[in-house]
């Protein structure tokens, strides 16, 4: 049974946040971090994840749709 529940999908992540199924994929998030903690290094991961909730915020609350260099721009010019 617990190796069933790993496997199943949830709407819930492990620390019982509600995940919408259409928020940025979470492999791309990683990705984008990682990217615009090279490109700022003078930035802490967290200034850098409230950027982009920023950037969400402006985009009418979601980021599908753009491209991830669109929103490593737009995450830039706020930083």
């Amino acid at each position: 049974q617990n190796s069933l529940q790993k496997t199943s999908t949830s709407s819930t992540n492990p620390s019982g946040i509600f995940v919408s199924p259409y928020a940025l994929n979470l492999s791309s998030f990683t990705k984008l971090i990682r990217r615009l903690q090279e490109r700022h290094p003078e930035f802490s991961r967290d200034k850098i994840v409230e950027a982009v909730q920023e950037v969400r915020k402006i985009n009418k609350g979601v980021l599908s749709g753009l491209a991830i260099s669109t929103i490593e721009e737009k995450t830039s010019a706020i930083l």
